[in-house]
């Protein structure tokens, strides 16, 4: 049973420690700036791919420090990634951030993560994450892949209408949320349909 509880975290409020700048540091970083490009990320490691050095260029909120991780990298960061090919060091690093209360993703160990990257979907506005409780990164990338495709990429005009809409709704929270579900209910009819044929 999957128990992770969902979040989407506002980045640019927070600051980000990547460990680790290799093929995998590399998918880290792009992940997090393709998600919210405003991010504060400092990102340690004795050897940093050029596609990052790159990415740092053409931005001020990236920090790079080439060397190994210090104890003391941890200090005033929210959240860390750890993601260097040395399994033992995650560990160690991963252990001393939860002493000081920061969540860890450390790669390809699920056990030891506080938090995992999920897939995502993007259309405007909407964005879904998809979790396989980190059984499958490679089912989640499939799924984000049929997802994007049945998605229409007009949905941004739909939520700006609904948002007008519920901007002028008068009445309570419930009275709202139930006019809402009830101009909504049109997004579930084709559910019910393929339903009844089958």
């Amino acid at each position: 049973m999957n128990n992770l509880f969902p979040i989407f975290l506002k980045l640019e409020n927070l600051h980000t420690l990547i460990v680790g700048g290799g093929y995998v540091g590399l998918e880290k970083i792009t992940a997090v700036l393709d998600n919210s490009p405003e991010a504060r990320v400092t990102l340690v490691s004795p050897e940093i791919r050029q596609e990052i050095l790159d990415l740092a260029s053409q931005n001020s909120r990236i920090n790079l420090i080439e060397r190994k991780f210090n104890d003391d990298d941890l200090d005033e960061k929210d959240l860390v990634i750890v993601a260097t090919n040395d399994k033992e060091e995650n560990k160690r690093i991963a252990a001393i951030a939860r002493t000081r209360h920061i969540l860890t993703n450390v790669a390809d160990t699920p056990a030891i993560c506080d938090f995992y990257l999920s897939s995502v979907v993007r259309k405007g506005n909407l964005k879904v994450a998809i979790s396989t409780n980190g059984m499958s990164p490679t089912f989640a990338k499939r799924l984000k892949e049929v997802l994007g495709d049945a998605l229409p990429d007009n949905l941004d005009t739909a939520m700006e209408q609904l948002k007008a809409v519920r901007d002028m709704l008068k009445g309570d929270f419930a009275h709202k949320v139930d006019e809402l579900n009830r101009i909504t209910a049109v997004l579930t009819e084709k559910k019910k349909d393929i339903n009844e044929a089958l």
